[in-house]
């Protein structure tokens, strides 16, 4: 059995070899054959063509077929229009979980890039500042769904008359007369529980963004301010924030977009139960739960609209770096 799919492999691996080879020589002999003017011009795109094909494929086809999808009823056997997404939108479930997903949009992006922005700032100023950045850096290597089983964990309640297990519990009654508290269960803490989990992951990534940024900040700005008499708080309000508007802009965006795409934390920790849905575990539910392929394809398409926006903002933002420079 491993040896055939070993074989499988190997076989797939040098059809692919060979395939590419075949596309490159055929058509580097056909584009030479073209006057110069149009070689010139076609000549780029026989580069281009197999990554835009596996986009098509890949991307562009299936949220395409989302959108089509969304449009038919639960089984596909007859069109609604847009009576999935009046449903959909109607439904308390989904409110609820567009209220979780603002929060998120609000709540990740701005924690993450202030606190990556803090650590990447104070870093600077100790010994042990390689330290830190690395402490912090660390749980990306850990996937979101190992992320949630450590925060269950850290997040345990058990009742007040039992020692507690959990972590941050544990860490709560050794406050006199505290009791802990159910932080998963509880709608007054369990979406903030998940976003801080969530913020664990993603802090490192805002932090290393913010110190490659603090690296190409002119020392000597510093300096001429340091020698006008400005505190180190005029410094860093008056010359490197400004200096990192880009930055934080960039980091804003990637975190907005991971906050829109939330699945595995949620799913982990607490299936979208006690008010914590976000619109990722409505769609999860209603294509593998409920069955219904046009609800499901309703949820996805409002979800790769509210994509959309932040992905174009952060293209331009590059854009604009990139003439800049």
């Amino acid at each position: 059995m491993i040896a055939e799919r070993i074989g499988l492999v190997l076989l797939a691996v040098s059809a692919t070899v060979v395939i590419a080879w075949a596309y490159l020589l055929f058509g580097n002999r056909l584009i030479s054959r073209l006057p110069r003017r149009l070689n010139r011009r076609v000549m780029p795109w026989l580069f281009v063509a197999p990554a835009v094909f596996v986009i098509g494929c890949l991307l562009v086809f299936p949220a395409i077929s989302t959108v089509v999808l969304s449009l038919f009823n639960k089984d596909g056997s007859s069109f609604v229009g847009m009576q999935n997404y009046t449903d959909m939108l109607s439904n308390e479930i989904t409110q609820g979980a567009l209220r979780n997903t603002v929060l998120w949009v609000i709540a990740l992006p701005s924690l993450a890039a202030l606190l990556g922005l803090l650590v990447a700032v104070l870093a600077e100023r100790v010994r042990y500042g390689t330290l830190v950045k690395a402490t912090l850096f660390l749980p990306i290597a850990i996937s979101p769904v190992a992320a949630g089983v450590i925060w269950t964990f850290m997040y345990d309640y058990q009742p007040p008359i039992t020692e507690q297990t959990g972590t941050m519990n544990a860490l709560v009654t050794l406050v006199p007369d505290t009791e802990p508290i159910a932080w998963l269960i509880s709608q007054a803490t369990n979406n903030w529980a998940l976003i801080a989990a969530m913020l664990w992951t993603q802090a490192g990534f805002a932090m290393v963004i913010f110190s490659a940024a603090l690296g190409s900040v002119p020392v000597e700005l510093h300096e001429a301010a340091r020698l006008d008499g400005a505190s180190e708080w005029h410094v860093f309000r008056r010359i490197t924030l400004p200096l990192l508007i880009p930055t934080v802009v960039v980091v804003m965006t990637a975190m907005t977009v991971i906050a829109l795409k939330t699945f595995d934390i949620v799913y982990v920790m607490t299936n979208g139960n006690y008010g914590t849905d976000v619109i990722a575990t409505v769609m999860y539910k209603e294509l593998f739960t409920a069955r219904d392929n046009g609800t499901a394809g309703a949820v996805a398409t409002l979800l790769m609209l509210a994509v959309l926006p932040v992905i174009f903002v952060n293209i331009r933002q590059f854009r604009l770096e990139n003439k800049e420079a």
